[in-house]
């Protein structure tokens, strides 16, 4: 149950974060009904004055293009799915089959980062000033290609209970791989800590917290502390700058044979960043840590030594307690939410 001091909350807290007012052009491509682009795609900008553009439709890659061109937004709201198939479709394409391009990019990266950045930009119709990216953990490789293309894009973390925001990272202050520093008005803490890691559940307070689960209050009561705060059941660290890093959830920890925690979304963020993958979803099968992948559709390669290069890659970049053992490639694309996460538990079950 949200309230309207939450979502009032939410509205100085993305003010905080990025100030609109009435000359500010946003095009939304999100589901309404997601909290994510009730509050922050059409309060915030509906209490600042600005004009909002719908596309109406699904944003598949070639329509979010034209919309792009048509109306030429200052502002936008996006999943990092979207973001990612648009840095995977139109920039590393053209450096894959570009002589010049690879030179440029393994020679002089500074050069190469200004051109893709310009490019990028261009195709985002030139005018943007903020692009907020939410609702999951953004690729590490598209973020540190965004943050050197000095793209102007922005992180959020939060959920529906806090509807939504609870960590922000501004355009000036995205820092890759991190979500940022505890949003205005909101507290922040790590509950539970590994001494080893550093690793522990994010729990906040604030105006942004829900009222409770609607006629639940079992639920409710487990949602809270003793002393009053929301548990998330996200799992994160936090640096000496005070920018939090989400490892995992509580709920998908994969215990290591030695005792360990295994966070099977840092695994898959590797993975994704492979430019044959197009999705992964790591899971434990008898003991043995097994990557489902998707491969892209316009893949023509050898399959079986792909797995052999996929395992070395992901191996040599994880922790000797996260190499994965088996790589599975799936036909069919995996069963989404709303807001484009896969439907870990069915099959992490199956």
């Amino acid at each position: 149950m949200l309230s309207h001091r939450n979502f009032c909350r939410n509205i100085l807290a993305a003010y905080a974060a990025h100030p609109c007012n009435e000359k500010d052009v946003w095009l939304s491509v999100l589901p309404m009904a997601h909290t994510y682009e009730l509050s922050l795609g059409l309060l915030y900008p509906f209490a600042c004055g600005a004009c909002i553009n719908y596309l109406g439709k699904t944003p598949m890659p070639s329509l979010l293009m034209s919309a792009l061109r048509a109306v030429r937004p200052t502002v936008m709201l996006s999943v990092p799915l979207i973001i990612e198939k648009i840095y995977r479709g139109i920039i590393v394409p053209p450096v894959m089959k570009n002589r010049a391009l690879s030179w440029i990019q393994s020679r002089i990266p500074a050069l190469f980062y200004l051109l893709a950045g310009a490019k990028l930009r261009k195709a985002f119709g030139g005018r943007l000033g903020f692009f907020g990216i939410g609702g999951a953990k953004l690729d590490i490789f598209t973020e540190k290609f965004l943050k050197k293309a000095r793209f102007p894009y922005a992180i959020g973390y939060g959920m529906t209970e806090t509807a939504p925001l609870i960590c922000t990272a501004g355009v000036r202050s995205t820092h890759p791989g991190t979500t940022g520093t505890p949003a205005y008005g909101t507290k922040v803490r790590l509950a539970g800590t590994d001494p080893n890691t550093g690793t522990g559940e994010i729990q906040c307070k604030g105006e942004n917290v829900m009222l409770g689960y609607y006629k639940d209050p079992e639920r409710t009561k487990a949602a809270f502390t003793d002393d009053g705060w929301f548990r998330t059941k996200d799992l994160a660290c936090v640096d000496s700058k005070g920018r939090f890093s989400i490892k995992g959830r509580l709920n998908t920890v994969i215990l290591g044979p030695s005792g360990g925690n295994i966070y099977p979304e840092e695994i898959e963020n590797v993975i994704n960043g492979m430019a044959e993958v197009g999705e992964s979803l790591v899971i434990q099968s008898n003991g043995r840590l097994v990557a489902l992948i998707r491969l892209k559709e316009d893949f023509s390669g050898e399959i079986d030594g792909l797995k052999k290069e996929i395992m070395n890659f992901v191996n040599r970049q994880v922790s000797r307690f996260s190499r994965i053992a088996e790589v599975r490639f799936v036909k069919e694309a995996f069963e989404k939410t709303a807001t484009h996460k896969i439907r870990r538990m069915k099959y992490c079950t199956a």
